[in-house]
């Protein structure tokens, strides 16, 4: 796909840095999905391995209806029934030709269909297999994990919500970041095997993505003997740092972190009566005032409306944030510009746009190769990769082992 004129190009298949690098993908819902884009975002050929009527997120309503497009961007999808024999001898041929196996479901499930770890490194033993579980091996590994779960069991929902009043995070935080720590082992365990010649399993876990993300909550307890108050109680260590409702009702989130940003902030404000109070001349005065300050600033910028407030912060270098829906962001000025917003086609033939991931190689930015696949859509090219004839395709497909259109 090319670029929008005046963004940052795509880089090219050939130049990206796992190009030639295979991944066949056994996942579903999130976690699993997010570390084959990650991979396959960065040039890695990823085949992702359907049941005969697909990944289930492909269907899913609400909350869940963003998943498959998002997550499945720069795939192939075969589709295969894996209790067949058939499907099974296809999806080993693909696996012998793998550099890295990738699989999300519950413990014991691949190992039972003989797609496990002990038996695949015997077929291929440069391979490199990624399990994305709910916990690393231990005490709670049976247990079935979702990212709400870990979030109420692993601090993360205590300390988003008020006292009393656990609240999971706005998105899927764990599911979402435990699937990019499993591209970063798959990542480590390819430049090892480069070293050693082998390959070898790697684990990453929801709960533990969960308890890596409150850790710095956990250390504060260590370092100060104090628990962490849950973010809308605790005591910030700067005095402004919040949500003001301003004119018209509008909110903007406005930070004063530093001395010289107060005075800046008083100066832009005509509140000089506060610059000169000795009360307010330290950060930390100005946190200890916070109970009286707040109420008086509010009161102060009740009458700017939001874009007044964040030109004046803006010029001034001051920190400031507008309250937006995610929907909004399809139409930032600035997402646009820098390309981070790249035009795809869902499977069923609808436009929209994606988001890349957050990063640049070099000035370019890793892009949009190949649309969220339909499903089987590659079935037909990747079997006769792998040496089945068309009519071997075409009685598989009769026999409902494989799912996917047989081509000339």
């Amino acid at each position: 796909m090319t670029s929008v004129p005046g963004t940052p190009p795509q880089l090219a298949s050939q130049t990206l840095p796992y190009a030639g690098v295979r991944v066949v993908e056994f996942t579903h819902m999130v976690m699993g999905p997010t570390c084959g884009m990650v991979l396959a975002d960065l040039g890695a050929e990823v085949i992702k391995v359907e049941p005969i009527a697909g990944d289930s997120t492909r269907n899913l309503l609400g909350s869940g209806a963003g998943f498959f497009p998002m997550f499945n961007r720069n795939k192939k999808s075969i589709s295969l029934d894996l209790k067949s024999a058939e499907g099974m001898e296809v999806a080993l041929k693909l696996i012998a030709s793998a550099d890295i196996v990738s699989e999300n479901f519950r413990p014991g499930t691949m190992d039972k269909l003989g797609l496990g770890y002990e038996a695949l490194c015997k077929l291929n033993p440069r391979l490199i297999y990624v399990s994305h579980k709910g916990f690393l091996p231990g005490p709670y590994e049976s247990r079935t994990a979702l990212d709400e779960v870990v979030q109420m069991m692993g601090g993360l929902a205590y300390m988003t919500g008020r006292e009393g009043d656990p609240l999971r995070a706005g998105t899927s935080v764990n599911d979402i970041m435990g699937g990019m720590f499993g591209a970063i082992g798959a990542m480590a365990a390819l430049a090892q095997r480069e070293k050693t010649g082998v390959g070898q399993a790697v684990q990453s876990a929801l709960f533990e993505n969960n308890v890596f993300l409150v850790a710095q909550h956990m250390m504060q307890f260590a370092v100060t003997g104090k628990p962490a108050a849950p973010m809308p109680n605790r005591i910030s260590a700067w005095a402004i740092y919040d949500v003001f409702k301003v004119k018209n009702g509008e909110q903007i989130f406005l930070a004063v972190v530093s001395d010289t940003a107060w005075a800046a902030f008083c100066d832009a404000f005509d509140l000089t009566g506060l610059k000169a109070d000795a009360r307010l001349s330290s950060n930390n005065d100005r946190v200890k005032a916070r109970d009286w300050l707040m109420p008086e600033l509010r009161k102060r910028l009740e009458v700017y409306s939001a874009r007044e407030i964040a030109k004046i912060f803006e010029e001034r270098g001051l920190p400031f944030a507008p309250i937006t829906r995610p929907q909004d962001l399809l139409d930032d000025p600035h997402l646009n510009a820098t390309g981070t917003l790249a035009p795809i086609t869902l499977p069923d033939g609808q436009p929209c746009k994606t988001v890349l991931l957050p990063l640049t190689l070099g000035k370019s930015r890793p892009g949009i190769r190949m649309n969220p696949p339909r499903l089987g859509e590659h079935s037909v090219a990747l079997m006769q990769e792998l040496g089945y004839s068309g009519p071997e395709i075409e009685a598989m497909r009769a026999q409902g082992a494989v799912q996917g259109e047989v081509r000339d």
